[in-house]
């Protein structure tokens, strides 16, 4: 299956039975990313965690309190 970053648009190619190829196919809303803006996103999200000014905001169900 051909996919498509949504970040940078390199087209990639991941295998058919690949579960994620099978969550893309069923359900549009689903969204694919490349290995390198998935890393890049990672670290930057990392560092933003460690400056101490990243807020988790959650949802008001109640099995999130237990999160």
């Amino acid at each position: 299956m051909r996919v498509k970053c949504v970040i940078c648009d390199e087209i990639g190619k991941l295998p058919d039975d690949a579960p994620l190829a099978k969550k893309l196919r069923n359900r549009p809303i689903h969204t694919f990313m490349c290995e390198q803006c998935n890393n890049r996103i990672t670290e930057k999200t990392i560092a933003r965690i460690a400056t101490g000014n990243f807020i988790f905001h959650r949802t008001s169900h109640p099995i999130e309190k237990d999160f």
